[in-house]
């Protein structure tokens, strides 16, 4: 029992070093390819659905359709699609558009408090003390990684917030909305439907062929590691964890991904490293060693 909880929160924090080098690789995109958000969005899902359900057929032995034969199963399905899966990817990327990865990444781990409060006012109950001081750790070393300890690094747009702000929302219905289905189907049954009806609704908005940008080596590079390791690997894993220990635990684990974005920056794009950022780093580690004492 104790080994399957470290796996479900190894599989956790692997998922948010993914999403760090994805949310790096997409700035990249967007600062010196030109790349355009939506189309980025569109592509990654599309095509990470299609090869997980692929996977799941051929690989697996799954019945794809299975699903979609329950009325309240599809439902459920087509809420995660687009509320959860869609609207958490745009929606951070987005907000990286329109500010950085940085800031996006802050105001996105407000999602683990908006989880944290939805679970109390549910169950009735204020989290446990250790549960309030990982949340407060998490939180606080997100802030010191990503703005240096400087509020004022936090000044953008009215959009760039609006963004990030319906990110941590998003991120909040992704991880506790399809905790039915994923009680009675294979996370990759879920997550590659909910990444191709995602694709396929948004494909009404911004169609996958209208490409705009600079299509170069490092552009195909780029996207491909969003597509492979921060799309398809990194949900994958994120939704296993949840299934094996909870929303509220892996939400907490998944704000390592800052911590990765922040040592990809260093070596990649020469990001001095400082005291705030170290200190940002034993907060964020503290939540691990914190979790694994919560029953």
């Amino acid at each position: 029992m104790r080994m399957t909880k470290y796996k479900g929160m190894l599989l956790a924090i692997i998922a948010a070093i993914f999403w760090g080098i994805s949310g790096t690789c997409g700035q990249y995109l967007f600062e010196q390819r030109g790349i355009n958000v939506e189309w980025l969005i569109n592509i990654r899902l599309l095509i990470s659905g299609a090869v997980l359900l692929a996977y799941t057929k051929y690989g697996q032995k799954r019945d794809l359709f299975a699903i979609w034969k329950n009325k309240k199963d599809r439902i459920q399905l087509l809420i995660f699609s687009i509320c959860g899966m869609l609207a958490v990817q745009y929606t951070y990327f987005a907000a990286i558009k329109h500010s950085n990865a940085a800031t996006a990444t802050v105001l996105q781990y407000f999602g683990p408090i908006i989880i944290a409060i939805y679970l109390a006012l549910k169950k009735r109950q204020i989290p446990k003390q250790k549960e309030l001081l990982a949340i407060g750790l998490a939180v606080t070393g997100t802030f010191l990684l990503v703005t240096h300890g400087n509020i004022y690094t936090l000044a953008i747009s009215p959009l760039a917030f609006l963004l990030g702000i319906l990110s941590a929302v998003s991120l909040a219905i992704y991880t506790l909305q399809p905790t039915h289905i994923l009680t009675k189907y294979e996370p990759s049954i879920v997550i590659g439907w909910g990444m191709f009806c995602g694709g396929m609704f948004f494909s009404f908005i911004k169609a996958p062929w209208e490409f705009q940008g600079t299509w170069d080596i490092y552009t195909a590079i780029n996207t491909t590691a969003i597509i492979l390791f921060g799309t398809l690997v990194a949900f994958t894993l994120y939704l296993y964890s949840v299934k094996i220990i909870g929303g509220q635990k892996a939400s907490l684990l998944a704000s390592a991904e800052p911590l990765a974005a922040t040592i990809l920056a260093v070596y990649w794009l020469k990001t001095p490293f400082g005291l705030s950022d170290y200190i940002g780093t034993i907060c964020i580690v503290s939540t691990v060693f914190l979790l694994t004492k919560i029953r």
